[in-house]
């Protein structure tokens, strides 16, 4: 047999149980299965049937996949490989063990306990350096990418159980080589709540707007709730466009000047009044460490062991069962017993 250069494999996944299912796409754990009883855990995303019926969608999935692969950062969610089945299309990505920072907050909330000022900066500083790698990617000819995130919100953060975090979800992320959906007819991509003016208004969006979007993020960590609240698009537009900047001293009365000027400059309607992700998130860690308390993945850490006791997983324990196999083709599915 001739040698070549190309390697021929033929993946296979079981998917042990439903996780997260959203609009567009179920979320499954699963197991990569491989040669000699080799398996790795895995998050396989099936997009749903109705969607992958139509071309602009499945682009839209196709290209979140081509996209993230090369995202290879310590804040980003980690892509594997996209593939076709029986069971649809899919995207295998890193498995996160942990909670959403909309768990967190929602648990915070729920306990009418205010998350810890180190550990909320913490969270929105990791977010900061996943954006501005994703902003200043390049390609392999060195060419920026130009890559927005466009939905980024506390249901796309993943914390992980040794206290990471990870933005995650670059579904309809727009890179200036990529065609876009939202550019030839009025559709607005992401969570209304959380869109900056520009976005909004369907005009074309770039770095910045993630900068509003993830100081309309920082703001809800310090006060556990919605900066915005409108659903109607044209009600969300009038008080996101047209509406006064909101007033953080009587939104946030129990947060410090600083804070409140760093989330200030992130949510300012003139996109060119916002910095830049790095610029962010040093802002962020330099306001923890003035007060003594910098954030860490420890810290992190024992706080969701604490908040969580009856579900923390550290990545050294599992109570995983061995699963019972119904084989189909292409991609595994697994049943509990």
């Amino acid at each position: 047999m001739t040698p070549t250069n190309e390697l021929v494999s033929t993946s296979r996944f079981r998917l042990l149980r439903e996780v997260a299912r959203g609009g567009m796409a179920t979320v499954y754990e699963a197991e990569q299965v491989g040669a000699a009883g080799f398996t790795k855990k895995m998050a396989v995303k099936i997009i749903h049937e109705r969607f992958a019926r139509r071309p602009e969608w499945l682009q839209l999935f196709h290209d979140e996949a081509k996209l993230s692969a090369n995202l290879v950062h310590g804040n980003i969610v980690q892509i594997y490989q996209l593939g076709d089945s029986d069971r649809g299309h899919f995207i295998a990505m890193e498995f996160i063990r942990g909670v959403t920072l909309r768990t967190l907050i929602n648990t915070h909330r729920m306990n009418r306990r205010p998350l810890p000022p180190d550990i909320a900066a913490y969270c929105a500083s990791r977010v900061c350096r996943a954006l501005d790698f994703a902003h200043h990617f390049v390609d392999e000819e060195g060419k920026r990418l130009d890559i927005v995130h466009r939905d980024v919100s506390p249901g796309n953060v993943m914390l992980t159980w040794d206290g990471h975090v990870k933005l995650a979800d670059f579904g309809i992320a727009k890179a200036r080589t990529m065609a876009d959906p939202a550019a030839t007819r009025p559709l607005l991509l992401g969570k209304k709540h959380y869109m900056s003016p520009e976005q909004l208004m369907g005009v074309p969006v770039d770095w910045r707007s993630d900068i509003f979007s993830m100081g309309v993020v920082l703001f809800e960590l310090f006060a556990l709730k919605s900066l915005f609240t409108e659903d109607e698009t044209l009600a969300a537009i009038d008080e996101v466009v047209v509406g006064p900047t909101p007033d953080l001293a009587s939104r946030l009365p129990a947060v410090d000047d600083d804070l409140r000027e760093i989330i200030t400059g992130a949510i300012g309607k003139e996109p060119e009044a916002r910095p830049s992700a790095a610029v962010l998130g040093r802002s962020l860690d330099e306001w923890c460490a003035q007060r003594g308390t910098p954030g860490s993945p420890e810290r992190l850490q024992a706080h969701l062991a604490e908040l969580y006791p009856e579900t923390y997983r550290p990545p050294t324990r599992s109570t995983d069962e061995p699963p019972s196999l119904s084989l189909l083709t292409g991609v595994e599915v697994a049943r509990r017993r």
